[in-house]
């Protein structure tokens, strides 16, 4: 697997997403995101995606430029209809104009619909964090299919359904969590795939409801299983009170539909601290906290406690100076798409 720089990976991505259609801003933040996530860790979310994005954009499911429209407002809330967008551009947007409301207003909240995928959610609540604020995000893929099966069902019901919750602090790393309400998300059993790797136990289930740890299994009838494992309930719980956030309370309603089509929902929320406590003793005391936490002793066969963030903090630091590896199969698809568009030797992609 190649180890590749991220500010050259970030090329890359916004070079072939302009190649293939989308405005170069646009173009940008998409790829910023998606190797933000391959920083952070999580490769199924990185730039693993922009092939998948390309051809979404090629079948129309991805409208690049589409336009930004707030279709119903108050001082704290807002109805986003991104009409198709990226959902990064179109989240990110979104994001921004909650804090402003909420510099005046201590809290506001905002449904979105009609978006693609929006990657890895952390993104979007670690923006309120930097301005001083505790963000929450919850998503959904509307009507598009399923992968995640109800509690003690075999076949799939829901969607991965993922909430993250990001707050200030004085820590070297954020403190945030980013979860999806699955056992694992879907692009980890991708990547998998990619990779040609089984995967762990409890994650899937195949067509016939038995346990497998064959990623090809995901697709071919079988079912994500809910967070949880033994106590799934908790996790169906989660992705319950998700889709109905996200999917009912944006109208994307539930089930499936025959397009397929990706159709990202989302519930946010941003709260202002200083509207409770002064922020500066609150990102103290985050910070106090969490210490306090990773004073704990190990239990055996540990090593450290760590914060939740902690890690992603740790990998970023350590792949922003080492490179990140790409999967050779990732790879190959962005050289063929580089070659289509005559951008191979440039890319420094060229076989």
């Amino acid at each position: 697997m190649p180890k590749v720089p991220a500010d050259r990976l970030i090329a890359i991505g916004q070079a072939l997403l302009e190649a293939s259609g989308a405005p170069a801003e646009e173009a940008g933040i998409v790829a910023r995101h998606c190797v933000g996530a391959n920083l952070a860790g999580h490769d199924s979310h990185g730039i693993i995606q922009i092939p998948t994005y390309i051809d979404r954009m090629a079948a129309g499911h991805i409208v690049p430029g589409a336009p930004w429209q707030v279709v119903q407002e108050t001082p704290t809330t807002m109805v986003v209809d991104g009409h198709w967008g990226f959902g990064y551009v179109v989240t990110e947007r979104t994001l921004k104009r909650l804090i402003e409301k909420a510099e005046t207003a201590n809290v506001a909240a905002a449904t979105v619909f009609r978006q693609g995928h929006i990657g890895r959610l952390a993104s979007y609540p670690l923006m309120a964090a930097r301005a001083g604020m505790i963000g929450l995000i919850t998503a959904d893929s509307g009507r598009a299919p399923k992968q995640v099966a109800p509690f003690g069902g075999r076949e799939p019901r829901l969607g991965t359904n993922p909430i993250s919750i990001a707050v200030p602090s004085d820590l070297d790393g954020p403190l945030f969590i980013d979860m999806a309400t699955s056992a694992a998300a879907a692009g980890k059993v991708s990547l998998a795939l990619a990779r040609g790797t089984p995967i762990p136990e409890g994650w899937v289930i195949d067509a016939q409801g038995r346990p497998t740890t064959d990623p090809r299994q995901l697709k071919a009838g079988g079912a994500l299983l809910p967070l949880g494992g033994g106590e799934g309930y908790k996790g169906y719980g989660l992705a319950a009170m998700v889709e109905i956030l996200s999917g009912l309370l944006t109208g994307l309603g539930f089930g499936i539909e025959p397009t397929g089509r990706h159709n990202d929902g989302c519930f946010i929320a941003v709260f202002k601290v200083d509207a409770f406590r002064p922020l500066a003793t609150f990102r103290r005391e985050v910070a106090e906290f969490a210490r306090y936490l990773k004073s704990t002793r190990p239990a055996e066969g540990g090593s450290e406690v760590y914060y939740p963030g902690e890690i992603e903090h740790l990998r970023e630091r350590e792949r922003r100076q080492n490179g990140i590896e790409v999967e050779d199969a990732t790879w190959g698809k962005l050289r063929e798409i580089a070659e289509r568009h005559g951008l191979a030797e440039r890319l420094g992609l060229a076989a």
